[in-house]
């Protein structure tokens, strides 16, 4: 017996993509592209108002990602990313430079009181925010072609280097120096690192996780099987509390190393490097070519 299409299936209720790629799916009102984002065995639905339902889909099989993809990865540069954040808030002059939300309006209040020399600093470590984001960018597909590692692996050693110079700033150097640096790496950390298995990630601050916690909450409660979304929320959850462990962590130690305490970061960053490059060279050595997701 013949298989019923797609667009056969969906009108008499459901429809199941069969596979990968653009599927496009008839409604008694026309047709409906679904991209390849949805994976493969989705359930397509109708709803009485004549739109299609796509629940969205996890894969709970960590073997279909690269270890880059690891939610245990996100998970400890969250830490690091707190402990960047309170590292320049608690030693390096009270400002965050995980982000640039607050150097652009700083930058709108200097040009709306007529502050033109002040405005102008402020240029610098939105520059360094953007070059940190185009280097990250520009160089990931010439390392990709080299065949040796992954731009992922490569990232986390030059942040280690980064760390070793924040660590050995001298106490009384400006503290804009550091704030820079600390623009850059993030920029880069945040570009490089976007989704831990299929799900968008920022590990350098934390307004979209609580966003992302508010819609699966919200989700959650509307429909009846929510087990996914209760998932979704507390991997978002979890990465908050990473991100605050970091804080909490950095607040400690400055107190007693000041600067130094930033060498602390070393541990887990060493980890990381040591579980990818692992991948890199063993069990991932033959999917180099393979893009992360969300690239």
């Amino acid at each position: 017996m013949e298989s019923m299409r797609p667009e056969e299936n969906l009108r008499s209720g459901t429809a199941e993509c069969s596979g990968a790629g653009t599927l496009t799916v008839g409604t008694p009102d026309g047709g409906l592209r679904v991209s390849d984002a949805v994976s493969a065995g989705t359930s397509i639905t109708e709803t009485p108002d004549k739109n299609v339902h796509i629940p969205e889909r996890e894969s709970g099989d960590e073997h279909e990602y690269l270890e880059c993809e690891k939610r245990w990865v996100f998970m400890v540069l969250m830490m690091v990313g707190g402990f960047f954040g309170g590292f320049t808030f608690s030693i390096r002059g009270g400002v965050f430079c995980n982000a640039q939300t607050a150097n652009i309006v700083l930058l709108g209040l200097a040009l709306g009181h007529g502050e033109f020399l002040h405005a102008a600093y402020y240029l610098i470590p939105i520059g360094a925010y953007l070059l940190g984001t185009y280097v990250s960018e520009y160089i990931a597909l010439p390392i990709k072609r080299l065949h040796l590692i992954r731009w992922d692996t490569l990232f986390i050693i030059i942040e280690m280097i980064f760390v070793v110079i924040l660590a050995l700033i001298p106490e009384t150097a400006p503290y804009q120096i550091s704030q820079v640096l600390v623009n850059f790496i993030c920029s880069m950390q945040y570009n490089t690192f976007r989704q831990a298995q299929s799900i968008p990630m920022a590990t350098v601050f934390c307004t979209n996780h609580v966003r992302q916690i508010g819609i699966a909450l919200c989700k959650s409660l509307r429909h009846e099987d929510n087990r996914q979304y209760l998932s979704r929320m507390f991997v978002h959850i979890g990465m908050l509390l990473a991100f605050l462990a970091g804080v909490i962590l950095s607040v400690l130690l400055t107190r007693v190393f000041l600067g130094k305490a930033m060498f602390f970061t070393l541990i887990p960053l060493s980890v990381i490097l040591a579980f990818l490059l692992h991948a890199d060279l063993k069990t991932e050595k033959d999917i180099l070519d393979r893009t992360p997701h969300g690239h």
